[in-house]
């Protein structure tokens, strides 16, 4: 085999899996995506456009169904400005196979525009002072992203007899 068709290969690896892996409960895996990512504040975003990538750590907050994120700026904003799909990856530090547990969100990502009601809102939802955000020589953008998919890996799942891998797809 050549290493072209080794990556699609691989890259197929878990979608294989899954075909016969027992699925979660939807609801029982949106209360645990919910729940996990309700328990964590940091993520990497990855974003891109043409031969251009960038994958950037930053603080989010998860609430109305979307992930929102105050950035003064940064390179993340070239892949932005031409592309809205964006990959996050929130997980926990490795400790063994057993102990795996992380999701990868794939979405869509759009700039709220400063001091509109939904920034305000968000703004005030953070416990970030209007007053302060005001007072800075360059306003905070505030992106928000908005899921598509969920990939999920969770090691305990199995335990529980179900694929350690777990997807949902938004309609």
């Amino acid at each position: 085999m050549n290493q072209r068709a080794d990556l699609r290969n691989a890259a197929n690896y878990w979608e294989e899996k899954e075909k016969t892996g027992r699925k979660l409960e939807k609801a029982k895996l949106q209360e645990q995506i919910e729940r996990y990512l309700c328990s964590k504040n940091t993520c990497a975003l990855a974003t891109g456009t043409g031969e251009y990538v960038r994958c950037t750590p930053i603080e989010y907050s998860w609430h109305d169904g979307c992930f929102w994120m105050f950035s003064e700026g940064g390179k993340k904003f070239i892949g932005l400005a031409e592309n809205p799909n964006v990959c996050l990856a929130i997980f926990d530090p490795y400790e063994g196979f057993g102990k795996l547990r992380g999701i990868q969100v794939s979405g869509k990502a759009e700039l709220i525009e400063p001091f509109s009601p939904l920034y305000l809102a968000h703004a005030d939802h953070q416990k970030i002072p209007i007053q302060a955000l005001r007072q800075l020589s360059h306003p905070m953008h505030l992106i928000r992203v908005t899921p598509v998919q969920f990939e999920c890996l969770f090691s305990e799942w199995k335990e529980l007899g179900y694929s350690s891998r777990q997807t949902w797809i938004l309609e």
